[in-house]
């Protein structure tokens, strides 16, 4: 294992050879997480990670490939064997001996605020977690982008959680990118009509942009996936090139979000590394 991460913390071994201009897989600020390693350290009890997000979480591939990872590296004693599909809950069932148990929401749709209700951070509550991820982005990207509103739905969402529990930690990770599609209109011989065409979301990056800025405000540890493969000049073309986005080019193929899930793995698994040599 030590051999593996010390690898692991030069390159990463997952990214696809067609892949330009990627940056390292890391964690940023990973030593606002020691308190979640050091609880899975001592391994007497269960150690419990929630992912919230938005369809990306919800088709039940990044997430469940992120738990199979990190179940594999830290332990899966501590949940029940269950089959995990778009059909079913991708929440564990707990067996009560130590180990790592990863439960995952996702909402089709959702932004930051889907998840600041009485009734689901009750159910965070009563989860338990000792580290959320959050994981939105591409919902705020899509129309009229407000930096304010973005800033304020992320703020409330984080400090509602953080009051649902205590000790928790909070990890942002960023959207992995996605088109949009412009509407172009034409006239010719009297008539009008309209063409589509597909542009890269600009409105990607200031999202990204806000929620780093937010995060080292905050002391928050950040996941950067749209800058580790490859950021507004490459990241989308990575993705394309590779056949990993889907018609839409807002969504992910199946292997797109394995490769997702791995790297989030990946990340943890590193900054655990990094808290272990402080």
């Amino acid at each position: 294992m030590t051999m593996l991460l010390t690898i692991l913390s030069v390159v990463s071994l997952l990214m696809p050879a067609s892949f330009h201009h990627t940056q390292e897989n890391k964690v940023e600020r990973a030593e606002c997480l020691r308190p979640f390693y050091e609880k899975l350290d001592r391994g007497k009890q269960p150690v419990r990670i929630l992912h919230l997000g938005d369809s990306h979480v919800r088709g039940h591939v990044f997430s469940v490939v992120a738990r199979r990872q990190l179940e594999e590296a830290w332990g899966s004693a501590a949940v029940e064997p269950q089959e995990i599909s778009y059909r079913t809950t991708a929440l564990a069932t707990e067996t009560g001996k130590a180990g790592l148990v990863y439960h995952a929401i996702g909402i089709n749709g959702a932004r930051y605020a889907h998840f600041n209700t009485p009734a689901y951070l009750e159910k965070v509550k009563e989860l338990q977690p000792d580290l959320i991820v959050l994981s939105f982005g591409t919902n705020e990207a899509q129309g009229t982008y407000s930096e304010a509103v973005h800033r304020e739905e992320m703020g409330a969402l984080v400090e509602a959680l953080r009051k649902q529990c205590s000790a928790v930690q909070i990890l942002l990770t960023t959207p992995p990118g996605a088109y949009r599609t412009l509407r172009i209109r034409h006239r010719r011989n009297g008539k009008t009509y309209y063409t589509y065409q597909r542009q890269a979301n600009p409105n990607t990056p200031k999202v990204c942009a806000v929620l780093r800025s937010y995060a080292e405000e905050n002391g928050l540890p950040v996941w950067d996936l749209y800058a580790i493969v490859g950021g507004q000049q490459y990241g989308l073309r990575n993705w394309t090139s590779a056949g990993m986005m889907r018609k839409d080019r807002i969504h992910y193929t199946d292997a797109g979000y394995t490769l997702m899930g791995r790297l989030l793995a990946e990340a943890l698994i590193k900054a655990r590394e990094t808290n272990d040599k402080k």
